[in-house]
């Protein structure tokens, strides 16, 4: 089953379409990272199997979700073709247009990945005026990344993708 639950941050930004870039039409960055694939390594999901510099699984993170968000977690604006502008204090600033964009970019990403994973997986996409994540982790009870309420994230859009079987709701926790 898979589920997809956004904020209402996120709905208010993305509007009455809440449209996913395809496959297809990803930035070519995405595409990449995809195409190396969802691995899993004992009990955690990757891409492209561990890299060198993880460590080997829980490392200094909590528990395997933790360890799995730490190393999937990328900056959406490092791949896609947005303008980050700066404040006079360097804080960086994503305009509204650039952060929906990243959404949709998120939103494409996480239901390839979500497709692609061999064992139940949470997507997560945020997006706000300085930055967009996207991190990934295997479902698992008892363990998770976020609040479960999406809309406590007060200065954040917020989208989950989670895939699972239906006997979990479709979500694992």
């Amino acid at each position: 089953m898979l589920n997809v639950r956004l904020n209402d941050l996120a709905v208010e930004a993305l509007g009455p379409s809440v449209a996913a870039i395809p496959r297809d039409r990803l930035a070519s960055g995405l595409r990449e990272m995809i195409a190396d694939g969802v691995v899993l390594t004992g009990e955690v999901i990757t891409l492209g199997g561990i890299p060198g510099w993880a460590g080997w699984p829980p490392g200094r993170q909590a528990d395997l979700t933790g360890w799995e968000c730490f190393v999937s977690s990328f900056h959406l604006e490092d791949h896609l073709p947005i303008e980050v502008g700066s404040l006079p204090d360097g804080e960086p600033v994503i305009s509204e247009a650039d952060q929906v964009l990243m959404l949709r970019h998120g939103l494409g990403f996480a239901l390839e990945i979500a497709s692609a994973a061999p064992v139940p997986v949470r997507c997560v996409v945020g997006a706000n005026r300085t930055n967009g994540t996207f991190r990934f982790h295997r479902a698992r009870p008892g363990e998770t990344w976020l609040h479960e309420d999406l809309d406590g994230y007060r200065f954040e859009k917020m989208i989950t993708v989670d895939r699972g079987p239906a006997t979990l709701g479709g979500t694992p926790w």
